[in-house]
């Protein structure tokens, strides 16, 4: 009797334990997939930003090598900056201008689900200042920029000297325009023609000593008639601007017309499904009523040059 009550009790003994191991190992196994699993994700997410990092340095490679091959081009075929040969000969004016002008940043944010990681492209605005210098030279137009810059500001600049040259009458075939951008460390490169209007006020502002008012700015394309277009980000650089102390801001009468979105419920078999609906908004009262920024609509250079100077 008393070695089965033994035995019985060295077998509750021994499940016991064995329970009790069992539970130890599943809590291990639990805990180490969990662990992997977090590492796992972790490493997606690095893998994800490194990919990021990789595809602005190959954009980055790809600006210079553009870059390098068009001043390459342009001095083979020796017609390289060369604007009008007529007009007064600006051998003896020099001089410099500048101002801060609204650009758009688009940065990349990772937002993280579980284990899912998707992208996501933001659009801010920022200020980046715009001087422009005339010396004596041989009639070239010269492009700084930091950070890079491309093929489509390259050309932009190459007008704003054409129409600059031929709004003041003077021939800058016996001078260098120098043209600088300075950006922030955020905006990975300049292009685009969006600075035309403003790179071409700056020209004219040397050019006829006209200073330039510090509290506007001005975004638009320009082109070889003085002509002032269109543009993107009009709410983005708005807000940049407003923030940067300016206190009015020029645009293309082009830009007159804005499409905002609004919620609206609609109905599907019973269904309620929130749709984003267009509509449209006269730019100017939009941007001052909720950004508090004057905005002034211009249609050619000669208004631009009326307004800022």
């Amino acid at each position: 009797m008393q070695a089965s009550r033994l035995i019985s009790l060295v077998l509750v003994v021994s499940l016991i334990v064995n329970i009790s191991l069992v539970t130890m190992l599943f809590t291990s196994e639990q805990g180490g997939s969990h662990q992997v699993e977090e590492r796992l994700t972790s490493l997606e997410a690095s893998n994800a930003e490194l990919q990021t990092q990789l595809d602005q340095s190959n954009l980055s490679a790809e600006q210079a090598a553009s870059q390098l091959a068009f001043y390459r081009s342009h001095l083979q075929t020796s017609t390289a900056y060369q604007v009008n040969d007529s007009g007064v000969s600006s051998a003896g004016i020099s001089g410099t201008a500048s101002l801060m002008a609204p650009a758009v940043m688009q940065r990349t944010v990772l937002n993280q689900s579980g284990r899912f990681i998707t992208r996501q492209t933001i659009s801010e605005g920022s200020m980046i200042n715009i001087s422009v210098e005339v010396t004596p030279g041989r009639g070239r137009v010269l492009v700084q920029t930091s950070p890079l810059m491309g093929e489509v500001f390259q050309d932009a600049a190459n007008t704003a000297v054409a129409v600059a040259e031929n709004r003041t009458g003077t021939n800058l075939s016996e001078s260098d325009a120098i043209i600088s951008i300075v950006a922030d460390d955020r905006v990975p490169e300049v292009n685009g023609p969006s600075a035309g209007a403003l790179m071409t006020l700056l020209l004219i502002s040397v050019l006829d000593q006209r200073p330039v008012r510090q509290d506007v700015t001005a975004t638009g394309t320009i082109d070889e008639n003085g002509q002032i277009g269109a543009i993107g980000g009009v709410v983005e650089k708005a807000t940049a601007a407003k923030a940067s102390g300016k206190t009015l801001l020029l645009l293309s009468r082009e830009n007159s017309e804005l499409t905002l979105f609004r919620g609206e419920e609609q109905q599907y078999y019973g269904f309620h499904v929130l749709q984003q609906v267009p509509y449209q908004v006269d730019t100017k009262q939009y941007i001052e009523s909720t950004i508090g920024i004057r905005v002034e609509y211009v249609d050619t250079i000669d208004d631009l040059v009326r307004l800022a100077t």
